[in-house]
């Protein structure tokens, strides 16, 4: 049994690759969805302990915006896309070219949530299903939880399913652009927490760990 924290710079390549995949399959759903052009890349992958996941996002008392799922199937697992307030504002506008929409509004404004949604719901099946293609495991995501809150309120949620056994987790950053103009650029993080079997099972699928 590897452990998260074991992941060398080949494991996060694999992934990236994979990401890069599901980016794109991604930035074609929401162009269509949107009717204009929008790009989607992924800069950065990481791998960090719980503390530094924290302060990744400003810090556990930081507020912040989450789509939350689990993930089903072979190799169940968490998964979080994260906005900050500012980006999430941006990304309203974006969708809904609502330039005087505050994130504080999010739970209470119906068709803001559901846009939000929508884009987590889109952007994590476009990921897990990149995944899935590669590894031949069946992984579905639940439906998603959009939720507004203080960091460790929302993340502690999602740990909770392998903090027992794993003090890591998978960030990759997302950067979603608009129109090809980067003033209107959107960065989100996605979390990814394998269960720890899950783990093991991906990457010894992938051929990047002994079976």
């Amino acid at each position: 049994m590897v452990r998260i924290d074991q992941l060398t710079q080949t494991h996060l390549d694999v992934l990236k690759e994979i990401g890069n995949i599901g980016a794109g399959n991604a930035a074609t759903a929401l162009s269509t969805l949107l009717n204009k052009k929008i790009d989607m890349t992924i800069p950065s992958i990481n791998v960090v302990d719980f503390n530094e996941l924290m302060e990744y996002v400003g810090g556990p008392e930081t507020l912040i915006v989450a789509v939350f799922l689990r993930i089903q199937g072979e190799a169940p697992g968490s998964m979080f896309f994260v906005l900050s307030p500012d980006e999430t504002n941006s990304l309203v506008e974006q969708l809904l070219s609502d330039k005087y929409f505050r994130a504080e509004e999010l739970m209470e404004n119906e068709l803001a949530h559901s846009a939000v949604s929508e884009i987590g719901n889109i952007l994590s099946g476009s990921y897990l299903s990149a995944l899935s293609d590669f590894t031949s495991i069946n992984m579905q995501p639940t439906v998603p939880t959009l939720v507004m809150d203080m960091a460790a309120a929302i993340l502690m949620e999602g740990l909770v399913e392998i903090s027992q056994e794993s003090d890591y987790a998978i960030i990759i950053d997302t950067m979603i652009e608009g129109g090809g103009n980067s003033a209107h650029s959107v960065k989100g993080h996605f979390f990814l927490l394998p269960d720890p079997d899950s783990f093991n099972k991906i990457f010894a699928t992938l051929g990047v760990l002994d079976k």
